[in-house]
């Protein structure tokens, strides 16, 4: 049988194997391909990009590119230093003006006006500076502890839809006079795997309704209270100029609360993720109930899988939800902005009007590093530096797609197939040849292949001993 799975014709050819320098008969396969025509798709309503989980904006306006997560399927030729899209800079525009108006008062009241002298010793340079810095290091490194926490539990879960996509695909049977509801049973359960993954990536933003692009068409069969809360909101609010702006920009006032919504719903708004495993469950407990799981090991993976997936719901909540104490935040704040407000007197003495642009480059540094430790607290945001969350779900729709590309593949279409070099880079003989030998000469060459791969790494350090 070919790869196709067409028959080959009774005309026999000769082939040839380098290695052995023998002639052995055998059966040409055919391998002209019967092309069925496919089906033809009804074009998708509403629908302005073929992904809707890509970026939706493709010009370089404010909001697209002072917002994220960051495409990673894009990539700037300027250099790292200079570029602005996931830099800290927009945020710190604001209290960096702060900061130079700051100083320029200071410096200029030192300067300008007869018997003051607002310089002090530098020595607190070194006191304090040491607790900042020991206050930053510890906002920073619980801030990417929890960075990281999130993006191992977003691998588990695409290692778990990939593991849980191959056991309803290919363990999943399809019943005699019933293959093709199974199998459309099989496609809705693969979706519902992607609808779970895209569920979360919205409830971990406090977008519980299901009026988003991404998710509308992939639970709109099923009931959730999520569906039903829903018709409460059928159209998001969208947050006028000035507010964008002053979120582009780091102002605490402007930032928007995204549990808003959620306290004015009049409809309990359950949790859409996990309706959604029960969705999985119940599918699952008719597959191991219709006998469509026949090995017990195939039952065991499949709720295994659905297992794992509620542990990343659980466990990506309690990252989101568990944030810096709040003593903590508040006193790492106030100690790097007084630090930074005492800069000038500490400068003053020994640096005169170089005080100003000196305040401002230290702040840089310091208010540079206490912005990225609150902007990655959170790693499931909105922002530049947020993980990709878009990009992991579009990651599971291609592979479900690419699970449930083909039906599950037999061994003898592979295997049995004229393009098997089964031996190969010890020898270009395909199965056919092969399996006419007998089985005493195949162990034979099996163990000769170390001693061919240790000839031939032999015989390249001697050619280029030679060539030195």
């Amino acid at each position: 049988m070919s790869e196709d799975g067409t028959t080959g014709s009774s005309a026999t050819h000769v082939q040839h194997d380098g290695d052995l320098g023998i002639h052995i008969p055998s059966q040409p396969k055919n391998e002209s391909t019967i092309q069925e025509e496919p089906y033809p798709m009804s074009p998708r309503r509403n629908t302005t990009t073929p992904n809707p989980f890509s970026r939706k904006n493709t010009t370089l306006d404010l909001d697209d590119y002072f917002t994220g997560p960051r495409d990673l399927s894009k990539h700037s030729k300027w250099p790292l230093f200079m570029q602005l899209h996931g830099s800290i800079l927009p945020k710190m525009i604001v209290p960096l003006f702060v900061v130079a108006a700051w100083a320029s008062l200071i410096t200029a009241i030192s300067m300008k006006v007869p018997g003051v002298q607002l310089g002090i010793s530098s020595i607190l340079l070194t006191i304090t500076g040491f607790v900042v810095g020991l206050g930053l290091s510890f906002r920073s490194s619980t801030a990417y502890e929890r960075y990281a926490e999130g993006r191992k539990y977003w691998s588990q879960l695409i290692f778990t839809c990939q593991g849980l996509g191959r056991v309803i695909w290919l363990h999943g049977v399809e019943r005699e006079g019933s293959a093709k509801k199974d199998l459309l049973a099989k496609v809705t359960a693969m979706n519902l795997v992607v609808a779970f993954a895209v569920s979360l990536k919205h409830k971990l933003r406090f977008e519980p309704y299901t009026y988003y692009d991404d998710i509308v068409d992939l639970v709109d069969h099923i009931e959730t209270f999520a569906k039903a809360a829903t018709k409460e909101h059928e159209a998001r609010p969208k947050p006028g100029i000035f507010k964008a702006i002053g979120e582009n920009l780091g102002l605490s006032f402007a930032a928007s609360n995204p549990r808003k919504l959620m306290k004015k719903a009049q409809s309990p708004l359950g949790n859409l993720p996990l309706e959604i495993l029960c969705y999985l469950t119940s599918y699952v407990d008719e597959l191991a109930l219709n006998g469509q799981l026949p090995v017990g090991m195939q039952q065991t993976a499949a709720y295994n899988g659905l297992q794992a997936l509620n542990d990343v719901l659980v466990n990506t909540e309690r990252v989101l939800n568990t944030p810096l104490p709040i003593a903590y935040a508040i006193a790492i704040s106030q100690i790097t902005w007084l630090y930074v407000f005492l800069l000038p007197f500490q400068l003053l003495l020994e640096l005169g009007w170089i005080t100003i642009p000196a305040t401002v480059a230290a702040s840089y540094i310091i208010l540079g590093i206490f912005f990225i430790g609150h902007e990655i607290e959170n790693p499931f945001g909105n922002d530049v530096n947020d993980l990709p969350l878009e990009l992991f779900c579009q990651q599971i729709v291609e592979d479900m797609e690419t699970i449930a590309a083909r039906r599950k593949p037999r061994t003898a279409e592979w295997v049995d197939n004229p393009r098997n070099k089964v031996l190969y880079r010890h020898s270009d003989s395909n199965y056919d040849v092969w399996v006419q030998r007998p089985e005493e000469a195949i162990r034979n060459a099996l163990r000769n292949r170390p001693h061919a791969d240790f000839e031939r790494m032999n015989a390249t350090r001697e050619k280029g001993d030679r060539s030195v």
